[in-house]
């Protein structure tokens, strides 16, 4: 006579747990009130940038009367974007550029957009926590190498490198005599950014020119630029003061230059009287007549001037 009875409660069993499954899957296919959200990250609103306000879009499945507000990490509201207004079904978009609603930079810290469902009586506060920051990041020089540089293609001293760190994810800004010249592709807390010695493609003139870095990190926010001292570029240079040798005398010349030979030439009134190719450092004999002669020296399509004054010493 129990088995009647024990068949009876399986039977209750597996009908309790079909509904169970029914309702389960019925609340699975339930469609959501709004889907393909999309928030930004972060807002500098002081950066005057494309980074000072910050996108929030969705899809509302069904169409609904909005309220959507920013909320601060207590769930207090720091500004409405949108009061009661009806919505058809599709996709939004909306910004906000991180103040309140008189137009006050909120503090720093995060914040999440909630949306209040009218129609559905549902309020939701989309879990894409937005971060404000107004805070410029620190960035500090390791080291510049080299000093000097040659940027004529020939692959020795053609490149700047400046290595620093930032207290912040963050690109790295390389100002050149004021004006910016390179700027990193990542935003890394320590690393280097390079210069070629060019603008718009052509090597800039000899001569010292300043450095500064700056930093902008992801909401935009700029540091002031910090020196980085000097860099030198150079392609040939000669002594400044002019040379003097008695006549027939052997003439030394160190030329400062990176190219691995130079070529030379010793002119009296548009007349050659000597020359050759060597080495940077270049030894000459002096001519037998004494006089003021220009010695030319050229390397890598770069040229610099000297004079050598021939007299009886």
């Amino acid at each position: 006579m129990a088995r009647p009875a024990t068949t009876v409660l399986v039977l209750l069993v597996l009908a309790g747990s079909a509904a169970a499954f029914a309702v389960s899957e019925g609340l699975k296919v339930q469609k959501a009130d709004i889907t393909a959200v999309h928030i930004g990250k972060v807002v500098g609103p002081d950066c005057n940038c494309t980074t000072d306000r910050v996108g929030i879009g969705f899809r509302l499945t069904r169409s609904d009367r909005l309220t959507i507000s920013i909320i601060d990490a207590r769930g207090v509201s720091v500004r409405t974007l949108v009061a009661s207004k009806q919505f058809a079904r599709g996709k939004h978009h909306f910004t906000w550029n991180g103040r309140t609603a008189v137009g006050a930079i909120v503090p720093e810290g995060t914040y999440e957009p909630r949306i209040r469902l009218h129609r559905a009586g549902k309020t939701l506060v989309l879990p894409n926590p937005i971060r404000v920051d107004t805070t410029p990041p620190r960035i500090a020089p390791i080291s510049v190498r080299p000093r000097v540089i040659s940027p004529d293609g020939d692959g020795r001293s053609d490149v700047l490198h400046v290595r620093y760190r930032i207290n912040e994810h963050a690109h790295a800004l390389l100002f050149v005599n004021g004006i910016l010249r390179a700027r990193t592709k990542f935003e890394r807390t320590r690393d280097t950014v390079a210069w070629y010695g060019k603008v718009g493609g052509q090597a800039l003139p000899p001569g010292r020119y300043r450095l500064a870095l700056a930093a902008v990190d992801l909401a935009g926010n700029r540091s002031r630029p910090i020196s980085a001292g000097t860099v030198t570029i150079r392609y040939v240079e000669l002594p400044g003061l002019p040379l003097s040798a008695a006549p027939h005398a052997r003439v030394v010349v160190i030329v400062s230059t990176d190219a691995r030979r130079v070529h030379w030439l010793l002119h009296r009134r548009g007349e050659v009287v000597s020359g050759g190719s060597s080495p940077r450092r270049i030894v000459l004999r002096a001519p037998g007549k004494t006089g003021r002669y220009r010695l030319v020296v050229s390397a890598v399509g770069h040229s610099a001037q000297g004079l050598l004054i021939v007299r009886k010493l």
